[in-house]
């Protein structure tokens, strides 16, 4: 198959295609003398795995040593989708923080009395609360 045709197969544009052979995720065909490059089934399956391991997270760089490793080191995949794992679950920590924070914040936007200041504003710049207190954001970020 050609070059567009590998693409649409597996959902990506041409430059996509074009950008991993450049970063050897994906190796270019011999061009022929007369007519186009010719991408088999290997090429779409390769690039198919980039898209789900993209899918769960992992960095062309992380893709790129998965694509080295073969099934029989399956300790050494073992040991990136850990490590993989537990960057994902920081992540969903951080988020949760940020949700909670933005939680409080939204419930004092909707309880301010009209005179006072917006509440998430004053969250963002660090400013005091009402009783003195810092703002949720700023504890969280000075914790960070």
């Amino acid at each position: 198959m050609r070059i567009g045709q590998l693409a649409r197969s597996a959902g990506v544009g041409v430059e996509t295609v074009r950008y991993y052979q450049r970063i050897g995720l994906l190796p270019e065909p011999a061009k022929p003398v007369r007519g186009s490059r010719s991408y088999g089934l290997e090429a779409l399956d390769r690039l198919r795995f980039i898209r789900r391991a993209q899918q769960l997270g992992f960095s062309l760089a992380e893709i790129a040593d998965l694509l080295q490793l073969t099934a029989a080191e399956c300790a050494d995949v073992l040991r990136l989708a850990t490590e993989k794992l537990a960057t994902v679950e920081d992540k969903i920590l951080s988020l949760q923080r940020i949700a909670a924070v933005l939680e409080a914040v939204v419930s004092r936007c909707r309880s301010r009395r009209p005179h006072e200041g917006c509440p998430l504003i004053a969250a963002l710049s660090g400013a005091p609360q009402p009783g003195g207190r810092r703002s949720a954001a700023s504890r969280t970020r000075t914790r960070a």
